[in-house]
């Protein structure tokens, strides 16, 4: 069987705009969470979120493009030109046999918002060319495509919050049987509109902690009371092994799990069972290997939260067997669609610099969540193997397990 390997990385988030800086400030503590600037909410339920603060698309497209690109669609070309980068990919790579595999829970969703008043208000004909090019969800990988020339399977995940994780499954999958040599992997997310906190609010899923957003995201913490809404969008370069020992590309660590799963229970209550099966399945696949460290999903939802904790239990053969586990959506937020991918690239630079990031706001313990959650702040260890879980709407779940590399 052919072996995947992770030679480049890359994020933005609320805290940063690339990896190392967003890496050193989730380790730090620092959260990414303040009052909406993105659009008046000061009428809304719900008035928070974790935006990306002044964020230049014209860093990564022309000018004149910045209009046919959604935000979400902006973020993910950043992330992919610092994975792209960071992998040093070179001319004289074959294109054709390197694809991208994108994701995003929802894609232009601003968009969409912006073209259906218009729609209402002026009339069809005024309704911008660049609308459905800008809010596909596949689109960013098509931009992506072109913007780095890449002709070999371009695919795209659209699983709600678990999309990051999966397009990293099917880029693996591709390489698997053969259809790339490498993949470009890129989740993305910008939903934070006036109809994207408004929905989630109205179905009571984010956090109202309006006036203390700092301590507003607390998963694991018994006073959680729902996530808050992210942006952002992680990147990294699958490759196949011998391709990349061939060009002499630095390896973060070997692909050597994923599992997919679903609930088939309710559209968006999770269940402890989907995300066991698909922990469990992952875990299989990667031979039963020590794990170092879990990324949880960890939303800071209620039942959520409970639930993860209970199929790590049931995972691990107890609460003494589990290793250290944290989230890190109480400093970015939950970034939906872009929270695998870029909870991936946090996993991966946990393994390569040996510090697990901590769950910041735990404050109150659950007596039903009681795993080391690494609250004191980030810990130095030896890793070698580690596990990111994500879980979504319609009870999707996938989970990807990395190892350090061995030859």
């Amino acid at each position: 069987m052919r072996r995947i390997v992770i030679t480049g990385l890359g994020m933005i988030n609320s805290v940063g705009h690339d990896k190392e800086s967003s890496f050193d400030a989730i380790c730090k503590g620092e959260c990414g969470i303040d009052t909406i600037t993105l659009f008046d909410a000061s009428t809304y339920p719900v008035q928070i979120a974790a935006e990306v603060k002044d964020f230049d698309p014209t860093l990564v497209m022309p000018a004149k493009e910045v209009k046919k690109a959604d935000r979400f669609i902006q973020l993910g070309l950043k992330a992919a030109k610092e994975a792209m980068e960071d992998a040093a990919i070179d001319e004289n790579i074959d294109k054709e046999r390197f694809g991208v595999s994108c994701a995003s829970g929802i894609g232009g969703l601003p968009a969409i918002e912006k073209n259906s008043v218009i729609c209402e208000t002026r009339g069809p004909r005024r309704i911008s060319p660049f609308f459905i090019p800008s809010a596909l969800a596949n689109m960013l990988g098509g931009f992506i495509s072109i913007y780095h020339g890449l002709k070999g399977p371009n695919l795209g995940s659209v699983t709600a919050c678990a999309a990051g994780t999966h397009a990293i499954c099917e880029a693996a999958k591709t390489i698997l049987v053969g259809g790339a040599d490498r993949m470009l992997v890129v989740g993305a997310e910008a939903a934070i509109c006036p109809v994207g906190i408004g929905g989630f609010a109205s179905m009571k899923a984010l956090s109202t902690r309006n006036d203390d957003p700092k301590h507003a995201s607390r998963p694991f913490d018994a006073n959680r009371d729902g996530f808050v809404m992210g942006e952002g969008a992680g990147a990294l370069v699958l490759e196949e092994l011998e391709s990349a020992k061939k060009r002499g590309a630095k390896i973060y660590a070997e692909l050597v799990g994923f599992g997919e799963s679903a609930d088939a229970n309710h559209i968006t209550t999770p269940t402890m069972d989907g995300p066991l099966r698909a922990m469990k399945a992952a875990w299989e696949m990667a031979g039963k290997i020590k794990i170092d460290y879990v990324n949880a999903h960890g939303t800071s939802t209620p039942i959520n939260d409970k639930n993860e904790t209970a199929a790590l239990k049931a995972l691990f053969d107890g609460k003494e067997n589990c290793p250290p586990v944290s989230s890190t959506k109480g400093q970015i937020g939950h970034c939906l669609g872009a929270a695998g991918s870029i909870e991936a690239v946090i996993s991966l630079m946990a393994l390569e610099k040996g510090i697990i990031p901590p769950t910041i706001n735990y404050e109150t313990p659950d007596s039903e969540c009681d795993l080391d959650y690494v609250v004191e702040g980030a810990r130095e260890a030896n890793l070698e193997a580690v596990m990111s879980n994500s879980f979504g709407f319609g009870g999707t779940n996938g989970v990807v397990i990395f190892k350090k590399f061995q030859g």
